[in-house]
């Protein structure tokens, strides 16, 4: 199975997204207008339509007039976030890896959700990556990761829930060894690729891994 691409209605830096075979695309709310402009055609538009302009909204209704099962819309009053619901799908669907495009920047609530969304999905026993023309979020826990010796630019490390311990960096400019990471100090910030094979460990918790590249 191929992987689940989801493009949200945030920030959204034009970029050659490709649809290989086996993979599935959703577009979630105003993320439908990103789809058009990048000619990436969805499997399901997911939301409550409420950031798509007039126009986008009747096209997205002569869709759903011909495809109902392509239309999930979503009362405005609701718990998940459009961005949730749609993983959600992706998981029902039975995908384990997500491609998430759009879900940064603008309303900084609505970053923060879809980081939550990416420790969802991770106790879901899935992959996430929130993917930037310069970042990459994802969330790694009780698990080892490593970067290739190709890698450029930043690496930086944030306690999801309490404490993560026994973390461990190598092959990076600051090593380090079995230490801890809490919630209220930002130790892990602006690591820096050397051109070695690097690793992340974390024997026990969660951790927000952010990777910045150069512009």
């Amino acid at each position: 199975m191929g992987s689940c691409i989801v493009i949200s209605a945030g920030d959204f830096t034009l970029c050659d997204i490709e649809k290989k075979a086996g993979d599935l695309c959703i577009a979630v709310d105003g993320g439908y207008l990103y789809c058009k402009m990048l000619g990436l055609k969805p499997d399901f538009v997911v939301g409550d339509m409420d950031s798509l302009e007039e126009e986008v909204k009747k096209e997205v209704a002569k869709l759903e007039l011909c495809h109902p099962e392509r239309v999930i819309r979503l009362k405005p009053e609701k718990d998940d976030t459009d961005t949730l619901a749609a993983l959600r799908l992706g998981l029902a669907q039975g995908y384990r890896e997500f491609c998430i495009y759009g879900a940064t920047g603008g309303r900084i609530e609505h970053t923060i959700a879809n980081i939550q969304c990416l420790a969802f999905l991770k106790n879901q026993g899935a992959k996430g990556y929130l993917l930037e023309a310069t970042n990459m979020l994802t969330v790694i826990q009780d698990e080892t990761v490593g970067f290739q010796p190709s890698m450029e630019g930043y690496l930086s490390l944030f306690a999801l829930g309490e404490r993560a311990e026994g973390v461990t960096i190598t092959g990076m400019k600051y090593p380090l060894e079995k230490a801890v990471i809490t919630h209220d100090f930002p130790i892990g910030i602006s690591n820096e690729f050397i051109g070695q094979t690097a690793q992340v460990t974390v024997e026990k918790g969660m951790l927000l891994v952010v990777v910045s590249w150069p512009e």
